[in-house]
């Protein structure tokens, strides 16, 4: 049952180099990057010769940030799924892309919405005027969407889904999280804490969502949805990022609380509420038996 549940296994008539250069996970991976790499510096000199700079208008910009984290990482991705393993794209099949998509969405703003409550009701966040004008399209473009769809395209079908069938679901999870963690440390008002609780409530349940589900669509919309919310809906700088929303808020008590200048993202809040969610996730996994052993202690097919 567990090697039904991956998407790709290496074709058994494979000769020894395509094997290690171009099946091999860490093949794959390193495939996907230098695409991603290329296609996002082809890109660059595209928008260059538009003309796109500080003086295109505010639309244009946010279009073209679309386009480099969304459709880019996209496009390496269907690269390696349809040159290089050579399957139909399941966890983005276009019947289920939309409804899996909003089922996620709602996840992610009720999940969300979870978190602002809970701050409220600790006296920690506060709505201070409504702003009917705030500029939702463009964070919708780039950071909803943007990130949505080409951080779960990186670090869930890439970067999880790979490791998953070499080394399995536990270490996956562990590196997927990991590193996602770790690319957040570069953020306004980022820490080491921040990092860590990015690792831990957000790699950990996009991970264990995926596995669950195995639909790209649902993570890229809980994720999407988030983001939003966070930012356009409650007024809260994501990932250390400022943002304009509709509530126009503040928040107070200690960081370990509020989040801090990072945001709600870094408040224990956010924390327990996204490890509940992860642990909901894992004994579901576990009682469906779903979890993958290391490619060494499956059997061949």
């Amino acid at each position: 049952m567990q090697q039904q549940r991956l998407a790709f296994s290496t074709p058994a008539t494979a000769p020894r180099w395509q094997r290690w250069l171009l099946f091999s996970p860490p093949a794959r991976i390193a495939i996907f990057v230098a695409w991603l790499v290329g296609l996002m510096v082809a890109m660059q000199f595209v928008f260059f010769a538009l003309g796109l700079g500080k003086d295109t208008p505010v639309l244009l910009r946010h279009l073209a940030q679309f386009v480099v984290r969304a459709l880019v990482p996209l496009a390496a991705y269907l690269i390696l799924v349809r040159l290089i393993e050579r399957r139909p794209l399941a966890e983005l099949a276009p019947r289920t892309l939309l409804p899996q998509g909003l089922r996620g969405m709602l996840v992610g703003l009720v999940l969300f919405s979870a978190v602002v409550a809970a701050l409220w009701l600790a006296g920690s966040y506060h709505v201070e005027a409504i702003r009917a004008d705030a500029p939702w399209l463009g964070a919708l473009l780039v950071v909803g969407l943007g990130a949505g769809i080409g951080e779960e395209i990186m670090f869930r079908g890439v970067m999880f889904r790979i490791v998953e069938e070499g080394l399995g679901t536990w270490w996956a999870l562990a590196l997927s999280a990991l590193l996602f963690g770790a690319v957040h440390i570069a953020n306004p008002g980022a820490t080491l804490w921040s990092s860590a609780e990015i690792a831990i409530e957000a790699g950990l349940l996009f991970g264990l969502l995926y596995h669950v589900t195995r639909s790209l669509p649902v993570c890229m919309g809980v994720h999407a949805a988030w983001n939003f919310a966070q930012g356009t809906i409650y007024g809260i700088p994501v990932s250390g990022s400022p943002a304009e929303g509709w509530l126009v808020s503040s928040r107070s008590g200690p960081d370990w609380l509020s989040g801090g200048v990072f945001g709600a993202e870094a408040s224990v809040v956010a924390l327990t509420l996204c490890t509940l969610c992860s642990l909901g996730l894992l004994v579901f996994a576990l009682r469906r038996g779903s979890i993958v052993p290391p490619c060494w202690r499956r059997r061949n097919p």
